[in-house]
């Protein structure tokens, strides 16, 4: 079927992420065109699909994806392997920010930008920051602001903090960095922002408070990742959300991360500022006295099984949990058209069934997961 026709999805239980009850769904192009009751008059080019006890959600929107395959820091052998577009699929992802972390040496800003146009290519919302963990940055055009406004793929920058293996950036050189953000930011038209890798080191959020505190440079341009990491920075991550930034989980389906987000959950934050990543494809390193004790990835299923355990577990319902991972991540991105299902906004669905596995995935309209079939995959797949 040609990419220029539609899909009419009949009798869906539709989380918007509001839950919006069971529902027609009309796809045509890369819109969603009409929802309603019953939907009539169909054009003879929509392909009618019913999809009668399952659900669907907004494409998961993942904003921290090593897409080239985290650095490894056991030596070269343990560099981890770029994604494949059938493990976004299969995780009910249709849009990834990819990033560098702590190896922006053997894996590069070029390798970066060329694996975010490759995922276009095939149909994804792909975008990338420039940097990884080091500064001064490590850009494609030599200046932060020059990747963010010029390069289409490019919607911010990163940096590590509170890391040893940080580049132990000072508080003049932050504002530096996030000035020039900024700048890219009104001249860009982008929502361009700072995403902050958060270790486990006693600064935590100071350098940034102290910044706010001192200049007009907006909260939300700060964004620190993994403030889950430690008690201590959660707690400093809960005053920075309370005073309007917005602060990310990276999520795990396990007892602990449910704890600490039952704990964020009575801490009075608006919901609003909460978005959970994957980390997905990142390395993962333990030490002790020092030394790389062990070392494994993240998995790209982290958030579609972490929203499915935390609403097994009766910690929020599906409709309170789903804007962690769609439209907050959409409205903090600034992609008005994802991360939520109404008409107008981008075809970008996932159908779930009752054991919250992807059956379908649509992608602006393009249909990747077709009754648990993989449709596209990478050319070595």
């Amino acid at each position: 079927m040609s990419e220029k026709y539609g899909y009419l999805l009949r009798n869906v239980e539709i989380y918007s992420p509001k839950y919006l009850g069971i529902n027609d769904v009309l796809v045509v192009n890369n819109k969603i065109l009409r929802i309603k009751k019953k939907i009539k008059d169909i054009p003879e080019f929509v392909e009618i699909i019913d999809v009668s006890g399952m659900k669907m959600i907004p494409g998961i929107i993942d904003q921290h994806v090593h897409i080239l395959g985290g650095g490894g820091e056991g030596g070269f052998a343990s560099r981890v392997p770029e994604v494949k577009i059938s493990e976004l699929i299969s995780s009910g992802i249709t849009t990834v920010v990819g990033l560098l972390g702590t190896d922006g040496v053997t894996k590069n800003i070029e390798s970066l930008i060329a694996k975010t146009k490759e995922l276009r290519h095939f149909g994804f919302n792909a975008y990338a920051l420039t940097g990884s963990y080091d500064y001064p940055s490590i850009t494609l055009t030599g200046d932060v602001r020059k990747d963010i406004i010029f390069i289409e793929e490019v919607i911010g920058c990163k940096i590590a903090l509170s890391d040893h293996r940080s580049p132990q950036i000072t508080k003049d050189e932050l504002l530096r960095l996030v000035s020039q953000i900024r700048t890219a930011r009104l001249l860009s038209g982008k929502k361009a922002y700072l995403k902050l890798h958060m270790g486990e080191s006693k600064e935590k959020l100071s350098m940034i408070d102290d910044i706010l505190e001192s200049t007009d440079i907006p909260i939300d341009i700060f964004r620190p990742t993994h403030v889950g990491r430690t008690k201590e920075l959660l707690e400093d991550a809960i005053v920075f959300a309370k005073n309007g930034g917005i602060i990310d989980f990276t999520a795990r389906p396990d007892e602990s991360f449910k704890e600490k987000m039952k704990y964020v959950m009575d801490q009075n934050i608006p919901r609003n500022l909460i978005t959970f990543s994957s980390d997905g494809m990142g390395s993962w390193s333990t030490y002790k006295d020092g030394a790389l004790d062990k070392i494994g990835y993240s998995s790209m299923d982290a958030l579609l099984k972490s929203i499915q355990y935390l609403f097994e577990e009766k910690l929020l319902s599906l409709e309170e949990l789903l804007p962690f991972v769609t439209s907050n991540v959409a409205s903090a991105l600034g992609l008005e058209c994802k991360g939520s299902i109404r008409e107008g906004n981008d075809a970008d669905l996932v159908l779930v069934n009752d054991a919250f596995e992807v059956v379908y995935l649509f992608s602006n309209g393009k249909l990747m997961m077709n009754d648990q079939n993989i449709l596209v995959k990478g050319y070595y797949e």
